[in-house]
């Protein structure tokens, strides 16, 4: 059932597979992603690893309390989204080229 599978090379993998995850984690704080609401009234930047970095509201939206938690709201799952779509696309090239069956 484990025919060609060496634990050693498994073992060695799984080693880069930490050093690339945690060089990744870092190269994430460095990648922004911006994310716009209600045709650009909230505009809200955040790092690839899940930081608020910037925020911008327009001053038309002080005084709509209701509509300026909205924005925010949809702001910040898109940005979010970003975040995390970008997590998903560098984990599934760190994968890449990874072969633990030696073959």
């Amino acid at each position: 059932m484990f025919e060609g599978f060496d634990m050693g090379k498994m073992s060695e993998m799984m080693s880069q597979m930490q050093d690339k995850a945690k060089e990744i984690q870092e190269q994430a704080k460095n990648v922004q992603f911006t994310a716009k609401a209600g045709g650009g009234l909230v505009e809200l930047t955040m790092n690839g690893a899940g930081e608020v970095i910037d925020l911008n509201i327009d001053d038309t939206l002080m005084d709509d309390k209701e509509y300026l938690q909205i924005l925010l709201i949809s702001a910040m799952n898109d940005a979010n989204k970003m975040a995390e779509e970008n997590k998903k696309s560098q984990a599934m090239g760190m994968m890449g080229g990874m072969n633990p069956f030696g073959k």
